[in-house]
């Protein structure tokens, strides 16, 4: 199939963890001949509570230059890695702000057929990464959407030791993305795109 795969890596990030992770997705998927939109969902948050945390206001503009996901980007992509840190155990409502956007795409079905996976990270250790992606997976359900998750497709997942999604421990902002979640992020994109592909060429010829 010459028309490579579509990939949108829609995140949001406040410390700037799940933007790492974005961009590690991003460019190993690019590598594998996608085409990749990175994105990020837009800020919720006032400018007060972003200047008063120097990790967050930093982030802020880092990232400046990325675009903001759209509902657009979703309708272009034949699949989409969702990002998000935990709170409470739950996606952030920067992301599920943008999910609820889709209502639209989802009436008229065009979010079915789609592969869909997501990453996660938290400020301490079993602070819930598992249920933030679980949370997250329920929305790819009533999408009609195929969910690929990592699993333990490879055997450095052993390492990081989380099957449903790329995931990483920041200790509170004291230990930054290494090389065990860059790894994790890059066999996660690799897989989505293998998939996608499959299900991109089955889709065509049936």
């Amino acid at each position: 199939m010459n028309t490579p795969v579509k990939l949108a890596v829609v995140y949001y990030s406040s410390t700037g963890i799940l933007s790492a992770i974005a961009a590690e997705i991003a460019q190993a998927a690019e590598k594998t001949g996608a085409e990749v939109r990175l994105l990020k969902a837009a800020e919720l948050a006032p400018q007060s509570a972003i200047d008063s945390t120097p990790a967050w206001a930093a982030n802020a503009a880092a990232t400046a230059d990325i675009p903001v996901a759209t509902p657009d980007d979703v309708e272009w992509a034949d699949a989409v890695i969702f990002g998000s840190p935990t709170r409470f155990g739950n996606i952030a409502s920067q992301l599920k702000q943008f999910i609820d956007t889709l209502g639209g795409l989802w009436a008229e079905g065009k979010l079915a057929d789609k592969v869909y996976s997501g990453f996660t990270a938290t400020a301490t250790t079993h602070g819930g990464q598992e249920s933030t992606l679980l949370a997250l997976y329920n929305s790819v359900h009533h999408f009609g959407g195929i969910l690929v998750a990592p699993g333990y497709t490879d055997p450095a997942k052993f390492a990081d030791g989380n099957p449903y999604g790329t995931s990483h421990v920041d200790d509170d902002g004291n230990t930054p993305v290494g090389e065990t979640t860059r790894n994790a992020a890059r066999i996660q994109a690799e897989r989505v795109v293998r998939i996608a592909t499959g299900l991109k060429v089955g889709l065509a010829s049936a």
